[in-house]
């Protein structure tokens, strides 16, 4: 008896966490449709979308205050 209930009890509640744990992650798998192409050449720096392109502007350019 783990966790102080029958074992039916336990594994009903096993599977059906199991079930909507498996659901959840298929839901949110088909709403946000991953690209899961492996490109053969990696690409370069800044062809990535998911590159942040004015960071390196603004870390190269210091800020001037004006007071």
């Amino acid at each position: 008896m783990p966790a102080g209930v029958p074992w039916a009890t336990y594994l009903k509640m096993f599977a059906a966490s199991l079930l909507a744990m498996c659901a959840g992650a298929q839901a949110v798998h088909r709403y946000y449709r991953p690209d899961l192409t492996i490109p053969e050449i990696p690409p370069k720096p800044g062809e990535l979308k998911t590159e942040l392109l004015g960071l390196k502007e603004r870390q190269h350019e210091p800020q001037i205050s004006q007071q």
